[in-house]
């Protein structure tokens, strides 16, 4: 059973979920590892992330799973803004929640990121002791590669149109938002066919359709791959081989800077989300791949390593 968790994030209360882990499989005399988990570009936890927390808390881990600054049940304002900077800010504050969590070992922390939360992960990771496990699903992990990506599956007049909002948005004083998802012509930051319909099949009731237009300008500068080659942890990145939305290449390359384990998928970026055809695979290799580097007896290891 989950419960509410808050904790500050440089002045600013965020909300999550804590999972208590089962069983005690991954446990050592300091307690269960801990998975701090994050959705991508204006999720929500309440949008897709609860099976994903629920099946690693079965597999004996502990998982903290919140809100950015500005979305869903955390404060913050002004709402629906990504600052890359901020949401690497709150990643890390969970982080120190999730380690004061009772029950919890503290130097076996996991990040879990997917989409723009699979590059935090990284970021967050680089240089730290206390990180023990990395899962980045889907990641976007450069920024320009995105941008260049999304010139081979969208219109230059749809660019456009988001570039000028971007840039009314920075320099005005009341935000300019536009949707996060919408169909393909109209104005959002995610118009590819069929992204609307995968993206409002996992909304939550916190969700909200918004986001400052400002984004696409924040990401032009988000490189957080360059980091993988600092994260001194196991690390699992797992690509959607035809990703739309994510340039599966730049994971690719992330992942052999930072000597990670790879699964490839061939679909597309939402179909790894609960309800989709590849959930399951994806899911699995995760509980796989944590029990194998976080289990505490070879018997573990073995039992892992023969239904791999």
């Amino acid at each position: 059973m989950r419960t509410d968790v808050r904790f500050d994030s440089a002045g600013t209360v965020c909300a999550a979920w804590h999972f208590p882990g089962a069983g005690g499989a991954l446990a050592t005399a300091a307690g269960r590892p801990v998975v701090v988990m994050a959705h991508g570009l204006g999720g929500t936890k309440d949008s897709g992330l609860e099976p994903f927390a629920t099946r690693l808390a079965a597999a004996g881990l502990d998982v903290l799973a919140f809100d950015y600054r500005g979305f869903g049940a955390s404060e913050g304002s002004p709402r629906q803004r990504v600052s890359m900077a901020g949401q690497l800010e709150d990643y890390r504050a969970a982080m120190a929640a999730a380690a004061a969590l009772p029950g919890v070992d503290p130097q076996r922390l996991v990040l879990w990121g997917v989409s723009l939360a699979g590059g935090h992960v990284l970021a967050a990771a680089a240089g730290r002791d206390d990180v023990a496990a990395v899962v980045s699903l889907t990641p976007l992990v450069d920024g320009l590669a995105a941008g260049r990506h999304a010139l081979a599956s969208h219109s230059p007049a749809s660019i456009l149109r988001s570039t000028v909002a971007g840039l009314r948005s920075r320099a005005g004083r009341v935000p300019v938002t536009m949707p996060i998802v919408g169909r393909p012509g109209e104005t959002a930051a995610l118009t590819l066919p069929g992204l609307y319909e995968d993206y409002a099949a996992l909304a939550g009731p916190t969700w909200v359709n918004e986001v400052d237009a400002a984004v696409g300008l924040e990401l032009g500068g988000h490189r957080p791959g360059r980091l993988a080659r600092h994260v001194r942890c196991p690390m699992l990145v797992q690509i959607a081989d035809f990703d739309r939305s994510a340039p599966p290449h730049a994971a690719a390359k992330a992942a052999f800077k930072g000597r990670a384990e790879v699964r490839h998928y061939p679909c597309d970026h939402f179909d790894v989300w609960p309800g989709k055809e590849w959930f399951e695979p994806a899911v699995e290799h995760q509980v796989r791949f944590l029990g194998r580097h976080l289990a505490t007896d070879r018997t573990t290891v073995d039992r892992n390593e023969n239904t791999f």
